[in-house]
């Protein structure tokens, strides 16, 4: 199995991703973040002027630290928010410049992925561990991660359930990570 290195203009290792859960902690987990971290903004509880309002905070804090702030939504709305990216499932327009996160939790959606793909794009393999997101779901475990992720012509990124421990089971086939508790303070 290849290890992906970062090239030139790599995305970032470690992606911290918000969630109703973790948005009172936030601003202390992006100052414990490594620096050129990213952070996939999804905060889907707020209204609409609310959620702008907390992306536009979070967004100074984390590029204060060399990171990147990706928006779940659309390009067009990643845009007009001047997020570095969007994040979502394969599918829609262009990037066009932005980084796309993409969510693959199958075959499927992997070759959605590759052919939804942009420059600057991931595909966010998930889950690979048992996850608070989805209680009671079913994880794709190490080896079912390690199949799909040798068949990625993307940088992968780990998620589900994700820890800074268990970023070291994955590391011979990834070493790009995401988390929504296990990067939380």
């Amino acid at each position: 199995m290849r290890r992906r290195q970062p090239g030139k203009s790599a995305l970032p290792r470690i992606w911290l991703i918000s969630d109703a859960r973790n948005d009172a902690q936030l601003e202390r987990s992006i100052a414990r973040l490594s620096h050129g971290s990213g952070l996939v903004f999804r905060h889907y509880h707020l209204p609409p002027e609310a959620r702008r309002a907390r992306f536009d905070r979070l967004a100074k804090l984390i590029r204060r630290r060399g990171g990147v702030i990706v928006l779940a939504g659309d390009a067009r709305m990643a845009r007009r928010w001047r997020a570095d990216g969007y994040y979502g499932a394969p599918g829609g327009g262009a990037a066009n410049g932005l980084i796309r996160l993409l969510t693959v939790h199958d075959m499927r959606e992997l070759a959605h992925a590759h052919a939804s793909a942009a420059d600057r794009a991931a595909a966010l393999i998930s889950p690979v561990f048992a996850t608070r997101t989805h209680p009671g779901g079913m994880a794709l475990g190490v080896a079912r991660f390690a199949s799909l992720a040798r068949l990625s012509r993307l940088p992968v990124v780990a998620l589900g359930g994700m820890t800074r421990r268990r970023s070291l089971q994955i590391a011979a086939i990834t070493i790009s990570w995401a988390a929504i508790d296990g990067l939380s303070a």
